[in-house]
């Protein structure tokens, strides 16, 4: 049996998440790539994510005054409960700017510095994935009711899809690139969906093999971590370490190992 406490947390993130998700799925500007409004199509993007964090942070502390915030669009209180909220109000922006569906609303409720609760909610593909501590992973979409969530059986490294991210700054992703261009011989492939937050629900989900990144922050991977590890996967980053700036991995068990392996000879945590 789960924690009530751990239940509630769960509940009041799901329904920010959904009503975060619903508010930047109707908000979205249908020529939004090629908005002429503002000075930019970024400035767009940029207020739905400051409204729909906004949103999560109103709703929240509405009901929880003295828990903390960590959010990706500036949100940062200390709270006094021991539960802080961990925010990634729009996960996948470039993929909204384009109106690629892979975009998620990703909160996270830690709890004495420990995830407790995590949601992940992916509008366009009408899925929400969730999990809270020792409860195991479960999603919902267009099948019927609740769906436990277990990552793949064990499959050897070589027949492994395997999905990552590439950072904005041209140093960093030509560094990213040169690591993956060493990793596809020995894998079955790479992907690069856009969003690390549904990267780890679809390593959850059993459609990937494993993930890996460099370069996320807190609010980028902490929900997804989370329901990655309670559907079966492991997570970590460099040897010995668990998943942070410097690398994110998340894989099956069978594929974790061999993959944080290469990643480090291959000095994935560098340039």
């Amino acid at each position: 049996m789960t924690d009530p406490l751990h239940q509630e947390l769960l509940a009041l993130a799901q329904e920010a998440a959904h009503k975060a998700g619903a508010l930047l799925r109707d908000g979205r500007p249908a020529d939004l790539a090629v908005a002429a409004t503002k000075s930019s199509p970024i400035d767009v993007v940029t207020e739905m994510d400051i409204a729909a964090e906004k949103l999560i942070t109103d709703l929240i502390s509405e009901q929880r005054p003295d828990d903390g915030f960590l959010g990706e669009e500036g949100a940062s209180v200390e709270g006094t409960s021991g539960v802080r909220w961990v925010i990634d109000p729009l996960d996948g922006t470039v993929n909204y700017l384009y109106g690629l569906p892979t975009w998620s609303v990703s909160i996270a409720a830690e709890l004495d510095g420990e995830t407790v609760a995590g949601v992940v909610a992916v509008p366009m593909r009408g899925e929400t994935f969730h999990a809270v501590l020792g409860g195991g992973g479960w999603a919902t979409g267009a099948w019927e009711g609740e769906r436990r969530l277990a990552c793949r059986s064990a499959a050897p490294l070589e027949q492994a899809l395997v999905s990552t991210g590439f950072n904005y700054v041209t140093e960093v992703r030509s560094h990213q690139a040169d690591v993956a261009q060493k990793l596809i011989p020995l894998l079955r492939d790479i992907r690069r969906g856009g969003s690390a937050a549904v990267d780890l629900c679809d390593v959850a989900a059993g459609r990937l093999d494993g993930y890996y990144e460099r370069g996320l922050n807190p609010w980028d991977l902490a929900a997804g971590d989370l329901i990655a590890r309670e559907a079966g996967a492991l997570t970590g980053g460099r040897p010995g370490e668990r998943p942070a700036r410097d690398l994110a991995i998340a894989g099956t068990p069978g594929v974790f190992e061999p993959l944080q392996r290469l990643l480090e000879e291959f000095g994935a945590w560098h340039d």
